[in-house]
């Protein structure tokens, strides 16, 4: 290959055969040159390409186990967080239950002392079960009878009653009245926060009000019974339709009395003279057939168990005949000198002493 005349231009000139023959075999010196270059390099790429498998056999091995590794910490992040959530609820619990043993242990501390006080009313009233006819017999007079009459001649008519009925071989208790049988203290902070003045006869008046089956009609000459009846209408609890007011004269008396029974309102008369209006005596007599209806006038109307019926009259001393009387429960709530000085006095007390 080095012989200046190896050269194709040479060969073409001596021979034009040879002259392929002579390219042929420069090109396989030139490809012999190559290839010892080359080859050492294949080798090398061979080499490599399995380093790199085997280095890749390794890494897949490696993310494999990374893998796992991973999923092994999500499982374990996932159960920490699930146990972090137990162990909060846990902790709530804890302080409720502390709370509640707490509670209790107060409640125990309370009601140890309760002990005794229970005790005494179980004996308390296992007494007064042998006092119950007799006290009861004295609440249902006063409620039927006691009405028109004043807070002096209700005391004296109770002193009587008791000796009458202790005379006739019945126990009752000593010098009971009926306010101490059938009053309800949380019921009369009730009604003196609606304007009922807090003495006992006009308490005894409301008990009578709202324990007896027929509908009041009340000596109201200062209008103390009208603004009591009207501010306990506007209690939710105690009148939940609210209340007509009307007066006798009213020519659509009838009509609202209709809509205020349908409807289980409370219906006040204002004003009623010593004659009351026959139209009224079936409400007055609860003439309520069994399908629940009320023949008024010459309607038929729905009766509503709501349906609470009032009469305020301002005659200082009315005189109502007895078949009316019969019909109603007649109520004075007239202002005497003595329940004047007990109101007085309350008012003198709630301002001066209100702990009391």
């Amino acid at each position: 290959m080095n012989n200046p005349n190896f050269s194709l231009d040479a060969v073409r000139s001596a021979f034009e055969a040879l002259f392929g023959i002579c390219k042929w075999a420069i090109a396989m010196m030139k490809y012999h040159e190559l290839l010892k270059i080359v080859n050492p390099k294949r080798e090398k790429v061979a080499e490599m390409n399995a380093m790199l498998k085997e280095v890749r056999a390794r890494l897949k091995e490696k993310m494999d186990a990374l893998k796992e590794v991973e999923d092994r910490m999500e499982r374990l992040e996932a159960t920490y967080q699930e146990k972090l959530a137990e162990e909060a609820a846990l902790v709530a619990k804890i302080e409720d239950c502390n709370k509640k043993l707490e509670r209790a242990s107060k409640i125990m501390d309370g009601l140890a002392g309760e002990k005794q006080r229970w005790l005494e009313t179980v004996a308390r009233l296992g007494e007064e079960y042998e006092y119950l006819i007799g006290n009861s017999l004295i609440a249902a007079g006063m409620i039927a009878y006691s009405g028109p009459f004043t807070a002096k001649f209700r005391t004296e008519l109770e002193a009587e009653w008791n000796e009458q009925i202790v005379s006739l071989g019945v126990k009752v208790t000593p010098k009971i009245s009926m306010k101490d049988i059938l009053e309800d203290p949380v019921q009369t902070k009730t009604w003196t926060a609606n304007s009922l003045p807090n003495d006992n006869l006009s308490i005894e008046n409301a008990i009578i009000m709202f324990k007896s089956r027929r509908w009041p009609l009340m000596i109201d000459p200062q209008s103390q019974a009208n603004k009591f009846i009207k501010n306990l209408a506007k209690d939710p609890d105690e009148a939940p339709n609210s209340i007509d007011a009307v007066k006798m004269s009213d020519a659509q008396l009838l009509r609202q009395l209709e809509l205020g029974i349908t409807f289980g309102r409370w219906f006040l008369i204002e004003n009623v003279s010593e004659e009351l209006d026959p139209a009224l005596e079936p409400i007055l007599l609860k003439q309520v057939d069994k399908g629940g209806n009320l023949r008024l006038g010459e309607r038929t109307i729905a009766w509503s168990n709501e349906f609470r019926f009032f009469m305020t009259t301002t005659i200082p001393n009315p005189h109502y005949t007895p078949e009316t009387q019969v019909k109603i429960t007649l109520l004075n709530f007239a202002i005497t000198p003595f329940g004047l000085e007990e109101q007085m006095l309350n008012q003198f007390i709630s301002q001066e002493m209100p702990d009391l």
